[in-house]
């Protein structure tokens, strides 16, 4: 009896033995036969501010705004993003004590207007993105930095526009296959010093192209989803 259990164990192991690499080959198979994308498309929402001479401040007068997006990504580690964003900006000089120091008068009144984005950013991944079958390594959540170029136009009264120099940092997790959930802040550096409708109140000189000009940022959260199935067969395809 004792002869034909040691016999049966060794049995049961040699199928194993042959069953088990099948098994890890048919599964690893079955996740490099899954595809993988190259772009997102998507929209987004947030809070809107603006900075100027109406407002020093981050948190004053934040308005909500919209945001549609599409993605394509380099590799893991880098992507470029082409957005369309539109919110309202506010500000209001009235209770603030501010003087004007040419007239000599008290600060008032205010303004409201509506701001549109369009703008080309490039993004770095600190962390290499994705569900890790399409690169090794690769992790479903990573920090990112963000810079770009865009253009700014604020309407509502007299229309201003001119560019604008987006810097900012976010994160992007993957919460499905095919479904990207980011959050991101990032302040736009504009040119222009009249997207509150008013330029230079305060009569002070200066040069160069981000000097006593408006600024406004973003706080956004947005949803992606991937496109574009990567080519398997490309010889060039390195990741």
């Amino acid at each position: 009896n004792k002869a034909k259990i040691i016999r049966m164990k060794k049995t049961i192991l040699r199928i194993i033995a042959v069953l088990l690499p099948a098994l890890v080959c048919s599964v690893s198979v079955v996740a490099q036969d899954e595809p993988e994308y190259r772009m997102e498309i998507g929209a987004g929402g947030g809070l809107l501010g603006y900075v100027g001479d109406y407002n020093s401040s981050l948190t004053a007068d934040l308005q909500p705004m919209g945001e549609v997006l599409a993605r394509y990504r380099l590799n893991p580690r880098m992507a470029l993003r082409l957005a369309v964003m539109s919110g309202k900006i506010k500000g209001d000089m009235d209770g603030t004590g501010t003087w004007y120091p040419e007239s000599g008068t008290l600060a008032t009144g205010g303004f409201d207007r509506t701001l549109t984005d369009i703008g080309l950013s490039y993004e770095y991944n600190f962390l290499p993105y994705g569900t890790g079958r399409e690169y090794r390594g690769a992790k479903p959540f990573t920090p990112y930095i963000t810079l770009g170029l865009g253009v700014t136009v604020a309407s509502g009264g007299k229309s201003a526009a001119g560019m604008n120099l987006p810097l900012g940092v976010g994160v992007k997790y993957k919460i499905a296959n095919r479904l990207n959930l980011g959050v991101e802040w990032a302040m736009h550096f504009s040119t222009s010093d009249e997207l509150d409708g008013m330029k230079d109140p305060y009569g002070i000189k200066s040069s160069g192209a981000f000097k006593n000009t408006d600024c406004y940022h973003a706080l956004k959260v947005s949803l992606t989803y991937d496109i574009a199935p990567k080519c398997k067969t490309c010889n060039k395809d390195d990741w």
